[in-house]
């Protein structure tokens, strides 16, 4: 019996049926910006398609040079680009699946001198400022979206997706904030609306009646002097009598200050705006955002908010998503944490993007999981991260691997990030390490300090040392006082913290446990209303944008993040959800200090100097949080003693704990072995 009997239901086109209602979303990688790298890039799509997903829409290119997100990326406007798309386009249709183009113009978000936009106004996140349309450059830009879409036809794709959302520029047409034109393109809401209706009814007539045209709507702008619900409304019934196929759910602009799609954003977060606009239209309705497991895709389509459901990430971490949930095995999903640390991360610093709970996607064709030639008995010691990562792999290619972990549990620092506000999603990753053991019959040894002695006594072909990392020492006088506390044992539950709480030390560690610290159980991540009120979402759709004033819960507890490093405290975060963090703390009141000195710790508090001027914090407990160092120990004397060893993850490098970079070590390492 199918177990999801709505998400994997056909969806009749008229001209097409879509097998399921599974859309891999749109998501830049970074492979499209160059013809040599289609062939990776048509192995990516490929895999995907092979995993069952029902339709796929590629990352954005665009339609003219005034539309590229930085100079030479991704592009489709003339016939001599054509022909390396089809090596995409094929690889998808012999893999039994469909593709769409995303046809994006970057407007005033384009990383280079040539942007253009409806104004001349400059975006908060770009240091160009665009040149202003004219009548001309209008009607150039319109017919360079209808050329791309029959270039895409012509290439093999199925369909496309126009992208009318996130603030690219046929969102900066829509909006008071980016188009203060006084034309016919501007003006009222009527006119600025002529620009994507314009767009979508030439593509349908480039490309005939049998293409799929996605149009992304920009539902929720989240933003300042933005669209009124009525008048997205009144856009999508134009977008639809213009030839839109479907109609896909856009959430946010990037310079918008309200998360969108970072894991303490809960699950479905904005799909009731979707269900909002299903009865307004009658094409199919797409929506999107923090849906990562079967059971959420299921509850949406069956209450009615949305005919299909849009995945990107959770497709990057599980290639075969789709059938694992169509075959009734979701809890072997390896499941999207959103932690954005190697998909956006990478893509917004020029980088291929990839998945940090699977290094292998984005690079189908480059780590190849293959059998073992020689069969080895190998040791894996330490089952954080790193550890899980190396012993499924090592085994997945027919080794025999035996675990040993000194804890009650595996997991590693993921015990600890689980705990947070906001990460309970890092409990998902350890659910499919524990699934994943079972299925390749890992021999796990859980409370088992697996000393030299042991491993040598074994005869193990290789080990695989991941002991993780050990708190670095502050060395700051009085640190052995009662009141000081290590992250552990505060994260843990193992001790009660008081009404005032220093943090020594602003990195990622330090920024989780202010989180956990200022925020009351039970997290808002479980509960969307009050998440949205926290944030200053309009669920009524009442305020232009969808934007409210917040309504933040106050902390339990006053609490100081503090750093040696001078400058503001979080700075070295990921570039897409540091900010978030940023602002989370600063709503609950936590005060952020860079440039401290650290004196002493006594029964008065924290004693600092900060900009040459000595204070005291009068707080209950000072929690070090002062970063780690490689726990090499066992490392150094497998070494010594001749033993083939191989160290990862934290015991390697302990920067930050760079769970993306544990993982994806040890993945390649396995699969060397």
């Amino acid at each position: 019996m199918n177990p999801y009997p709505h998400l994997f239901a056909p969806l009749d086109l008229g001209f097409c049926t879509l097998p399921n209602r599974v859309l891999m979303g749109s998501m830049h990688t970074g492979l499209e910006d160059h013809a040599r790298d289609f062939g990776k890039l048509a192995e990516y799509f490929a895999e995907r398609a092979r995993g069952g997903v029902g339709l796929m829409v590629t990352g954005g290119f665009s339609p003219n040079l005034e539309g590229w997100l930085k100079p030479f990326s991704s592009r489709l406007s003339s016939r001599w680009q054509v022909a390396p798309h089809r090596r995409i386009t094929s690889a998808v249709h012999a893999a039994g699946g469909r593709i769409c183009l995303q046809i994006l113009h970057a407007g005033r978000y384009g990383y280079h001198p040539f942007s253009v936009a409806p104004s001349r106004i400059r975006s908060p996140i770009t240091p160009f400022t665009p040149r202003a349309l004219g009548e001309r450059g209008i009607e150039r830009t319109i017919r360079a979206f209808a050329r791309c879409a029959k270039l895409a036809r012509e290439a093999g794709y199925d369909g496309v997706e126009i992208m009318g959302s996130e603030g690219y520029l046929i969102n900066e047409f829509l909006a008071e904030r980016s188009n203060l034109r006084g034309d016919r393109w501007g003006g009222t809401a009527e006119n600025r609306m002529r620009f994507p209706e314009e767009i979508v009814h030439r593509s349908r007539e480039a490309v005939g009646g049998d293409f799929i045209i996605i149009y992304r709507l920009s539902m929720l702008d989240l933003v300042e002097r933005a669209q009124a619900w009525n008048d997205i409304v009144s856009l999508a019934r134009r977008i639809e009598a213009a030839g839109a196929s479907m109609i896909n759910t856009g959430i946010g602009w990037h310079e918008a200050r309200v998360p969108t799609i970072v894991t303490s954003v809960p699950r479905a977060a904005f799909t009731w705006v979707t269900r909002r606009m299903k009865e307004h239209v009658r094409i199919p309705l797409i929506t999107t955002n923090r849906i990562n497991m079967p059971d959420v895709a299921e509850r949406i389509l069956a209450q009615g908010d949305a005919d299909m459901v849009s995945m990107a990430r959770p497709l990057l971490a599980d290639p075969q998503w789709p059938d694992k949930a169509r075959a009734g095995r979701g809890d072997r999903i390896n499941t999207c944490i959103a932690c954005n640390q190697a998909c956006l991360d990478h893509v917004f610093e020029n980088k291929r993007a990839s998945c940090l709970v699977n290094p292998r996607a984005c690079h189908e064709t480059e780590l190849v999981i293959t059998a073992a030639t020689r069969k080895q008995r190998c040791a894996v010691v330490g089952a954080g991260p790193a550890g899980l990562a190396a012993a499924c792999t090592l085994a997945e290619r027919g080794h025999a691997v035996t675990l040993y972990e000194s804890a009650d549990e595996i997991g590693g620092q993921f015990n600890l990030a689980k705990r947070i506000p906001g990460k309970e999603e890092f409990a998902e990753t350890l659910r499919y390490f524990a699934q994943r053991l079972a299925e390749l019959r890992v021999d796990i040894h859980l409370r088992t300090s697996a000393g030299a002695a042991i491993l040598r006594e074994q005869k193990f072909d290789a080990v695989v040392v991941a002991t993780g990392i050990l708190p670095r020492n502050p060395r700051i006088p009085g640190q052995d006082h009662p009141k000081v506390r290590g992250y552990v044992e505060v994260v843990s539950g193992k001790t009660a913290i008081g009404a005032r709480a220093a943090i020594i030390g602003a990195g990622g560690i330090g920024f989780d446990v202010a989180e956990f610290l200022t925020q009351a159980p039970p997290s808002p991540t479980t509960d969307i209303a009050r998440w949205s009120r926290e944030w200053g979402v309009d669920t009524t759709l009442a305020h232009r944008g969808g934007i409210v004033a917040p309504q933040v819960e106050a902390s339990p507890r006053e609490v100081w993040l503090l750093q040696r490093t001078p400058g503001k405290p979080g700075k070295r975060l990921n570039k897409t959800t540091g900010w978030v963090h940023r602002a989370a703390l600063k709503a609950k009141g936590v005060t952020m200090l860079g440039g401290v000195t650290y004196e002493k710790i006594d029964d008065a508090g924290l004693h600092i100097t900060l900009d040459g001027q000595p204070q005291t914090l009068a707080v209950d407990d000072v929690i070090i949080c002062a970063g780690q160092e490689p726990n090499r120990t066992l490392a150094d004397e497998l070494i010594a003693s001749g033993l083939n060893v191989h160290v990862v993850g934290g015991a390697d490098v302990a920067a930050e704990l760079d769970a993306k970079r544990a993982i994806a070590q040890a993945t390649r390492l396995a699969a060397t072995l």
